[in-house]
């Protein structure tokens, strides 16, 4: 549980380039409730304007978006998404 509230769907799209961390998401959202939760983790770089925008353009909230660096140095992006 985040502090956003419980996290029903959680989708692991590292190693994946664009479109298909956004694609995959698409697919959540479209398979929830609206006022559910889907989390992303990400390491593609278009993840951190397409997420937004994808959010933006459906009418979802995005709740958090923060990038990181893993225990290898590599970026990581990590977004929660509320179906509006």
């Amino acid at each position: 549980m985040s502090e956003f509230g419980e996290v029903k769907t959680q989708l692991n799209t590292r190693g994946l380039r664009c479109p298909e961390p956004v694609m995959m998401l698409h697919q959540a959202i479209r398979k929830s409730k609206s006022g559910d939760i889907v989390e992303v983790f990400a390491t593609d770089n278009s993840t951190s304007w397409d997420i937004p925008k994808f959010c933006m353009h459906l009418g979802h909230e995005l709740l958090l978006q923060e990038e990181y660096l893993d225990e290898n140095g590599n970026k990581e992006f990590h977004y929660l998404v509320q179906k509006g």
